[in-house]
């Protein structure tokens, strides 16, 4: 008889003690509590209780005493209230960044190949196969020859396009990116969080710009009833609030940050689960949540085109599948020239990485 056999779900990727795995989780629970340390530690005891986390020789009482003299956490004398560190923020966003890029590199260059070849002036880090179009002098030919062994064997030594292994080259130019969240109340709607996946895609994007391309600048940007620009310190604690969507607020803002970067490659990523429901109008708000608002929607798709007169594109990371916003994210790119990806929530951080470095090693003209 055909059919499907169930059986009682045992996860296989819960850590057993010690110090390091049982920071991996806690870093992991600080994204979804926005930074709050005892809430993320009362999690945690739930799960040791569930899944035993902790032995008998090391308790989560040894945990909280070494993430202490670690510098992790800091305890308040007074009400005893815990509180992260800048030392735990960065490991948040490295950890991020460990997730995402990871990913990335292990999948390669996925569906949306650029229509260069990847040549520029200076080498890093990364290799790849040969592609047509690559230089000569791109080919780093101690690889290749160790590939032409494995792949031949060394009795009769021969070597073939599929051997050659290529560096890749960055282009010396500088990209300012602006990072647009999304942090209406739609963002934690419909038994879905979408905050926490777009916040750890932000702290991975500025710990990459931070480490691989220091001279590039990361701004990032929040809005809902209105837009403010936020730190990279206050990404762990970023919360959804009660707010409609003023996409044109945050366009604005974005625009206005890039104008004074005094960089050629200028660009904006935004990070949305629905149409716009808001402007605001001197010291009122016109809102209007329900279906496409006329008004609403031709003034930010002039903001679209004007940001297009600046050559400022936006790339539009849509994670929301209705297919009346689908259709308004088409208009919107179509207006804009720029890009739009309907992604889930687990792709993201791969789409946002593969745009962002594909960009930065265009050639620009």
């Amino acid at each position: 008889m055909r059919g499907f056999g169930f059986s009682k779900f045992k996860p296989n990727q819960i850590p057993k003690g010690g110090f390091d795995e049982l920071l991996k989780l806690f870093l992991e629970l600080l994204n979804y509590t926005s930074g709050d340390a005892g809430e993320a530690l009362a999690w945690l005891n739930e799960l040791d209780k569930q899944y035993n986390l902790t032995n008998d020789d090391y308790g989560m009482g040894d945990f909280i005493d070494e993430l202490k003299q670690k510098g992790y956490l800091d305890e308040n004398n007074e009400n005893g209230e815990f509180r992260i560190t800048a030392k735990t923020e960065q490991s948040i966003r490295q950890s991020a960044l460990e997730e995402i890029f990871g990913k990335l590199k292990k999948s390669g260059k996925g569906n949306h190949r650029s229509p260069q070849s990847g040549q520029g002036d200076e080498k890093n880090a990364e290799r790849r196969e040969f592609e047509f179009g690559d230089s000569l002098d791109q080919i780093d030919m101690t690889q290749s020859i160790h590939n032409a062994q494995v792949n031949h064997g060394i009795g009769d030594f021969m070597m073939t396009e599929r051997d050659l292994e290529v560096e890749e080259m960055d282009y010396k130019t500088l990209t300012s990116t602006v990072l647009m969240i999304d942090i209406s109340h739609s963002m934690i709607l419909y038994g879905e969080d979408r905050i926490t996946p777009a916040k750890k895609v932000a702290m991975a994007l500025a710990e990459l710009i931070r480490t691989k391309y220091p001279k590039d600048t990361l701004d990032i940007v929040v809005f809902g009833n209105d837009a403010w620009p936020i730190t990279l310190q206050d990404l762990p604690y970023l919360q959804v609030g009660p707010y409609h969507t003023n996409t044109y607020a945050g366009l604005e803002l974005a625009t206005d940050l890039l104008r004074r970067r005094k960089t050629h490659n200028k660009q904006i990523f935004m990070i949305t689960d629905g149409k716009p429901t808001c402007l605001k109008e001197g010291t009122r708000y016109y809102k209007n949540s329900i279906g496409l608002d006329r008004k609403v929607v031709n003034k930010t798709l002039n903001m679209a085109a004007q940001c297009k007169r600046l050559k400022i594109p936006i790339t539009t990371f849509m994670i929301a599948k209705d297919p009346y916003l689908q259709q308004f994210v088409r208009k919107f790119t179509e207006t804009n020239g720029g890009k739009a990806f309907y992604s889930s929530l687990n792709g993201l951080g791969e789409y946002i990485f593969e745009d962002y470095i594909r960009n930065r090693r265009r050639t620009v003209r």
